[in-house]
């Protein structure tokens, strides 16, 4: 009873002292907020000249390289991510002649593992209130000024996301509700909707799959959520419209250096190599500046290779589920977990993801999610979740490693402490380094490193100050909410196919679609998927190589979100984009053999197919004899030829046979099911493929592979039993393999034979 009384007086007090730092970081916001506004208005005033839509077509690849080797920059930034991009908008948006170069692709790191999330840090602003804390104070309000700047200059991208905040003790919801109300209080005129407490009922309402045990409430406040990749690309698009050279699978080998008049050696720019011809070539500018996210110490050494690192990478996962996880428009927030860090559990692209844990990790080009991470976050979920929805390994569809650049601050003597915020350093060979930060501020790190190069390096700017507050990106300039419907009414597109194009390329999107090919249906006129399951489109392929795409792993992991929303739907849409691919960018055969390879090594180490396959696999086979019994029929009934093994053939042969067992009256009821405008006009091709009939020999290929556990092209009994047993573990949601047995052998008990299904035409 005590040590009760004792908690509950340390919970009021903390409360007590809570609302006594808000007062005091109150007070001080609202002496400090007139001068930031005041400050920004002269910015935005100058962005507003340059809010214009650029008309002409983006320079090539090939344009942009020549220009790279032909012109004398000054600034030539390394790094192809959120800050890399954001420094390269706010040089050529203040009249520098800019150039970017990226050793993989744009977004190709960290900035597009993110959680999806723009946001001021709720973490940071309770560390602040409760410490009396002004450095994360500044921070958290830096970010919230930024969260509103990127919901307004790229609306088709970003947009408000509720986040529930569930709360199972009393004493938590006035503390938690204080908490939110000065989140909101910072961010002031820039706050995006008010938060609120509700109550256990409404919370259900909301959240359904949510756990009813001992909840007593929960508050819901709002963040901004994003499209990461396209948000990065559209920023590097928005400079090179303005004058920007940018150029990605470039690599820097070293850095140029020459004489000052003083005799000191500078940097004067960089040798590269483009990784797609191999050409080795020199960029010259006056002013390098290396945002390379964790590669940070890898550039600073090739300045002075005693350089002491400052970069202490941690490694966040997160994973992918199904919609059927989360509402739709609902995301949630689990402050205590069982180990202290937080993690999102978000709706995103029509399905959930799930994340981060915070592990330190090596730097490395390919970071991969472990099988620890994967299950601490289902672990998690779990917690939170209603009993019914049950959490099975197998409804991962995809899990991603991004790696978080924490930073010593090299410009403070103790080099022990990590920068809460960003930091820009200036070396003494003139190589200015931008490192930390967050996805949510790279437009405020970009302004800071400019203002830090100018001055260090002698750099006479157009506009002196950041002209980027305000600015509108790529495709914001006349997109709306509506505007979709144009898409469908003049394009004869679907509507999800429509929204998504909208929502992902703003006013761009119409460029999109006149590249789109006919379906030969009446409805929709054009738009080919390129996976039944998504909206992406045949287009869209074509348009990324216009923008900058140069392999299939630039496609699916970054220009559509494939990779990250279900790998194995990835692998399966591959061949027909490497082929399209191809003829974009007049790739030979072996070309395209190779990207398709590379792109299927990169699911299976990157986005999770071997986690998931090694824990299938580990999974022990605890069948009965009766489900052995019946499995043994069902494998049986594909392998009729008692081979042993279960074939390509073998396959093709099950789905033929299907077809040549379906009556008349079957035939009639199945049109029915497919005639999905109720008009009488299914098209027969529509039937076929709706029964599976018309399965191309690549997706055979593709549900062989599923189970094909050692790779020999074929299905052995023991890895069909290894895939029961996973199913039944919850280790595999679902099989299409598992299917046709199933199929098989009921077709087998069920024949209609001629005379039953009245003897024929």
């Amino acid at each position: 009873m005590a040590g009760s009384r004792t908690r509950s007086w340390a919970r009021l007090v903390g409360l007590g002292v809570g609302v006594a730092g808000a007062g005091y970081l109150a007070t001080t916001y609202l002496l400090d907020d007139d001068r930031h506004t005041k400050r920004q208005f002269t910015r935005v005033l100058a962005a507003e000249t340059l809010n214009y839509r650029p008309t002409k077509p983006l320079p090539t690849r090939n344009q942009q390289i020549k220009s790279l080797v032909d012109e004398h920059f000054d600034v030539l930034v390394v790094g192809g991510g959120a800050t890399g991009a954001g420094c390269a908008l706010d040089a050529v948006s203040r009249g520098l002649k800019t150039a970017l170069v990226e050793m993989d692709d744009f977004a190709s790191g960290t900035s597009s593992r993110s959680t999806k999330l723009i946001h001021g840090g709720v973490r940071y602003l309770q560390k602040a209130i409760m410490g009396l804390d002004m450095e994360q104070y500044k921070m958290v309000k830096e970010a919230l000024h930024e969260r509103a700047n990127l919901l307004d200059i790229a609306p088709h991208l970003s947009y408000p996301l509720p986040i529930m905040l569930p709360v199972y003790k009393w004493w938590q919801l006035p503390y938690y509700w204080v908490g939110i109300k000065m989140y909101d209080l910072v961010a002031g005129r820039k706050c995006i909707k008010s938060s609120y407490a509700i109550s256990k009922e409404r919370a259900l309402e909301l959240f359904p799959m949510l756990k009813k045990d001992k909840l007593v409430g929960a508050i819901v406040y709002y963040d901004g959520q994003h499209n990461d990749s396209r948000m990065n690309l559209s920023i590097a698009l928005t400079a090179t419209r303005l004058g920007a050279t940018i150029a990605n699978h470039i690599k820097v080998l070293s850095l140029l250096k020459e004489q000052d008049e003083s005799g000191k050696e500078q940097v004067c720019g960089a040798r590269v190599r483009d990784e797609v011809t191999g050409k080795e070539m020199n960029v010259r500018a006056k002013c390098v500046i290396n945002a390379t996210g964790p590669f940070t110490d890898s550039v600073r050494k090739m300045d002075n290779p005693t350089t002491k690192e400052i970069c202490a990478p941690s490694m966040g996962v997160h994973i992918t589920l199904p919609d059927y996880y989360s509402p739709e428009q609902m995301g949630l927030l689990d402050p205590n977990t069982s180990d202290g860090r937080v993690i999102f559990f978000l709706p995103w692209e029509g399905r959930t993801i799930a994340g981060t844990t915070d592990t330190p990790c090596p730097v490395s080009h390919n970071p991969s999610p472990t099988e620890d991470d994967i299950q601490f976050i289902l672990r998690e979920v779990k917690n939170y979740l209603n009993p019914d929805v049950e959490v099975r390994r197998g409804d991962v569809l995809s899990a991603w490693a991004g790696i978080r650049p924490l930073v010593q601050d090299p410009n403070k003597t103790d080099t022990q402490s990590i920068a809460r915020n960003h930091i820009v350093h200036i070396s003494e060979g003139g190589l200015v380094t931008i490192a930390g930060g967050k996805w949510t501020t790279y437009r405020s790190m970009a302004a800071d490193t400019l203002d830090a190069a100018i001055e260090a390096c002698g750099l006479n700017p157009v506009h002196a100050s950041t002209q980027t507050d305000g600015l509108l990106l790529e495709g914001a300039h006349s997109w709306t909410p509506t505007m979709f419907i144009r898409l469908v009414q003049d394009f004869g597109l679907e509507s999800e196919v429509a929204k998504h194009l909208a929502h992902t390329y703003g006013d761009r999107a119409f460029s999109v679609a006149k590249l789109a090919s006919l379906t030969g249906k009446r409805w929709p006129i054009v738009g080919r998927r390129l996976h039944t399951e998504f909206p992406y489109i045949d287009a869209e392929v074509r348009y990324a190589c216009r923008e900058y795409a140069a392999t299939a792993i630039d496609i699916i992991a970054r220009r559509l979100r494939l990779a990250f929303l279900n790998a194995q739907a990835a692998e399966e849409a591959l061949p027909t984009i490497v082929n399209i691919m191809g003829e974009e960018l007049k790739w030979s055969e072996a070309e395209k053999k190779r990207q398709l390879e590379n792109a299927v090594k990169y699911l299976q180490q990157e986005m999770g197919q071997n986690v998931n396959r090694a824990s299938r696999e580990k999974i022990p086979i605890n069948l009965s004899k009766s489900e052995i019994s019946e499995y043994v029929k069902r494998f049986n009934s594909l392998d009729t030829d008692k081979k042993g093994y279960i074939s390509l053939n073998d396959l093709r042969a099950s789905l033929k046979n299907d077809g040549e067992r379906v009556s008349l009256d079957q035939l009639h009821e199945i049109l029915n099911e497919v005639d999905v405008h109720k008009n009488g006009q299914v098209e027969f091709p529509d039937y076929v493929q709706a029964r599976g009939q018309d399965v191309g020999g690549e997706m055979l290929h593709e549900i062989l592979r599923e189970i094909d556990l050692n790779r020999n092209g074929q299905v052995e009994f023991d890895e069909y039993l290894q895939m029961m047993a996973a199913i039944k573990a919850g280790s595999l949601s679902h099989s299409r393999f598992a299917q046709l047995a199933e199929m098989a052998v009921e077709d087998q008990r069920t024949k209609i034979t001629v005379d039953r299904s009245g003897g024929g035409l």
